[in-house]
């Protein structure tokens, strides 16, 4: 019916279509969003991909208690995103055994 083929003048109609429908202000901050998204999926494809392949390394041994280098830690709220990055204190472990 349509014969498959998209051309110039489809391709400009869908583009008119869409900047109708959303407004040429939430185009830009909609393209940043689906960027952010794509790397946050390739970022997590990539560490799934690095921790499959350590799989077959031993754990590593949970720190001593006086060991005040591996105390503190940066925690990210999303990969990639820097601007959101703390320092945070381990919890410490005062149950008694």
């Amino acid at each position: 019916m349509f014969g498959g083929k998209i051309g110039t003048p489809e391709i400009i109609l869908i583009l008119v279509v869409v900047i109708l429908l959303f407004g040429a202000k939430k185009l830009p901050d909609m393209a940043r969003s689906l960027g952010k998204s794509a790397r946050i999926l390739k970022s997590e494809a990539k560490a799934m991909k690095e921790d499959k392949g350590d799989k077959s390394s031993a754990p590593a041994d949970p720190p001593a208690p006086g060991d005040e280098s591996s105390a503190q830690r940066t925690i990210q709220a999303a990969p990639g995103d820097v601007t959101s990055s703390r320092p945070v204190t381990e919890p410490t472990d005062t149950t008694k055994r």
